[in-house]
């Protein structure tokens, strides 16, 4: 039996297929590579190009592969595009997330794990921020992933498709070998923009506001390691052939980190000076995001193992040997 990874090519879902082969399962890709790459799928990965939204392309995956269970990775998310093309959002994930439900229910396949975000929260009332904070997303990329979720409870209802919705914080880091990681284009992450700084890709990182109510005025964000994140979904994926009921789990390590406190971190890691550069305040940045995850502690037994020095060793490994990403 397989485990279809639903955009398998991308930076979470590369990895979570590597430490798929890496326990004996079966992974199948697909991925239309709109942001994916293929050099980051295995060579003996059955890998199918296309859209999710093609209804015979995923009746030809269901039927040849016998699909047990699916993780699910594929979609559109870059916040300020979401801003601007709500449309786009709205027709590539939650279309692709139906097209996806209607082939599990066709082939009877009942086991999915999301990928959904914390920014279903919006800004938060208080932190650390629980799993039954109020919904309230502030952007389309946002609204789409809540979408997705209420949807996957309605057809769970329906058709007893059970699932594990993961609404992750701030992922960051690379395979341990640096062999792969993040590759985004445009790249809008932080910790990859800092590294480029050592790399000699920009000058400067730019800190938007230095006036917030923190420690050091900088915003503050719970940075969760790339690893950390794939135990997460092989745990989940093993709740649910545990006969497991659906849930939904943060994923976090529950502990903020400042800008500042990155960038140092950084200097530490590469022994590199990383100069910096103070910008005004983005419009609707909360000054602290930080995840509590005990409901994934008590359901999962996971936990977040890595720390930012770790995060970051692994993410430089990555970027030192492959400065131009993939195309390197």
């Amino acid at each position: 039996m397989a485990i279809l990874v639903c955009g398998g090519a991308g930076y979470i879902g590369s990895h979570n297929v590597r430490a798929l082969l890496a326990r004996g399962e079966k992974p199948v890709v697909i991925d239309n590579f709109l942001t994916g790459h293929k050099p980051a799928v295995p060579t003996d990965v059955r890998l199918y190009e296309g859209d999710m939204r093609d209804p015979a392309l995923l009746d030809a995956i269901f039927s040849e592969q016998h699909v047990d269970a699916v993780l699910h990775f594929a979609a559109s998310s870059l916040v300020g595009e979401s801003m601007a093309q709500p449309l786009k959002y709205f027709q590539n994930n939650i279309g692709g997330m139906l097209a996806l439900l209607e082939a599990m229910s066709r082939h009877g396949t009942d086991k999915i794990v999301f990928s959904s975000t914390a920014a279903v929260y919006g800004e938060p009332d208080s932190v650390p921020i629980s799993e039954d904070a109020p919904l309230r997303p502030t952007n389309p990329y946002g609204e789409s992933k809540l979408a997705m979720e209420r949807i996957m409870h309605w057809v769970g209802q329906a058709y007893g498709i059970r699932s594990v919705i993961l609404r992750y914080f701030n992922v960051a880091g690379a395979w341990p070998d640096g062999s792969i990681g993040e590759d985004h284009r445009p790249e809008t992450h932080l910790i990859p923009l800092i590294l480029q700084v050592p790399l000699g890709k920009r000058p400067a990182i730019t800190i938007f506001g230095d006036d917030y109510p923190t420690p050091d005025g900088t915003c503050i964000r719970d940075y969760l390691g790339v690893m950390d994140l794939v135990d997460a979904h092989l745990r989940a994926l093993d709740h649910l052939r545990g006969g497991g009921e659906s849930t939904i789990c943060n994923l976090g390590n529950g502990e903020g980190f400042s800008v500042r406190q990155m960038v140092e971190a950084a200097q530490r890691v590469t022994g590199q000076n990383i100069a910096v550069n103070v910008g005004a305040r983005r419009p609707g940045d909360p000054a602290r995001l930080v995840a509590s995850a005990e409901r994934a502690g008590h359901i999962l037994g996971w936990r977040a193992q890595a720390g930012i020095a770790e995060i970051i060793a692994s993410a430089w490994a990555w970027h030192r040997t492959h400065p131009n990403g993939f195309a390197s």
